[in-house]
């Protein structure tokens, strides 16, 4: 991060940002700013939208960009998640709304299984990030898993850096990733290109960030998250495209 010439003090509670993804946290950004400090990230409202897996959601729906059938947002007990599964069946996935990594992330086959997998979900995402909030969406087995690096200048106009395919997975947790993926149909690549790059355009979205989805057996292709941050796996699109994404965001 900069400093500021004058390099103020900044004053926190360290609790408030013990736990989760310190670079998504939009109260930490903020902090940053009324300190005078210049956050190398998102905008604090990128922060808010896409830090919250239920908000990106509904900001995919607003632009259009299609969706697994989910809950509409959060799921607050194991009841409201057995009346989703009444009205769409099995199997589904209960996902923690914050953070990432595959952790808060339960696979539910039947009805038996919900409460203690509700119970197991929330609780590992509160432990892991904080934040105990959960959502459940329809599960893909066996899906592909691409993710969409893209570069935006906070002023709507954001490029794309090409995909990362990062199907090989163990526990929701990826394994290998390479780029660019091998044996997509063009037409749903670029589909997918466009909708990163509306889904984030349209919220003036600043610096790097990963859009990613999900591709069905059928070649169609779903939302399902904005990455508001670098990852580590920004390396594999450098060495495809030549472009130092972390100097890309310090320009900006």
């Amino acid at each position: 991060m900069r400093t500021a010439s004058h390099r103020p003090s900044l004053d926190l509670d360290a609790r408030r940002f013990a736990q989760g993804f310190l670079s998504e946290n939009p109260e930490f950004a903020n902090a940053c700013s009324d300190a005078g400090i210049t956050f190398v990230g998102p905008t604090v409202e990128n922060l808010r939208i896409f830090g919250d897996k239920t908000s990106a959601r509904e900001q995919a729906i607003k632009c259009n960009v299609p969706v697994i059938e989910g809950t509409p947002g959060p799921v607050m007990s194991a009841a409201e998640a057995k009346a989703f599964t009444d009205r769409v069946g099995f199997p589904v996935i209960i996902k923690a709304a914050h953070g990432g990594g595959g952790r808060g992330m339960r696979v539910v086959t039947e009805a038996s299984e919900i409460e203690e997998q509700f119970e197991l979900a929330t609780s590992e995402a509160l432990a892991a990030f904080g934040d105990g909030t959960v959502f459940i969406e329809q599960y893909l087995d066996r899906p592909r898993h691409i993710e969409i690096q893209i570069l935006g200048d906070g002023k709507g106009n954001v490029v794309h850096l090409h995909e990362r395919d990062c199907s090989v997975q163990r526990r929701h947790q990826k394994v290998v990733e390479i780029a660019p993926s091998v044996g997509l149909p063009d037409e749903t690549r670029l589909a997918m290109y466009r909708d990163a790059v509306n889904i984030t355009a349209d919220a003036n979205y600043l610096n790097a960030g990963t859009v990613e989805f999900l591709v069905d057996s059928q070649g169609r292709h779903f939302f399902i998250e904005v990455n508001p941050r670098v990852q580590v796996e920004h390396t594999v699109t450098e060495e495809v495209t030549g472009l130092d994404i972390v100097k890309s965001q310090v320009r900006f």
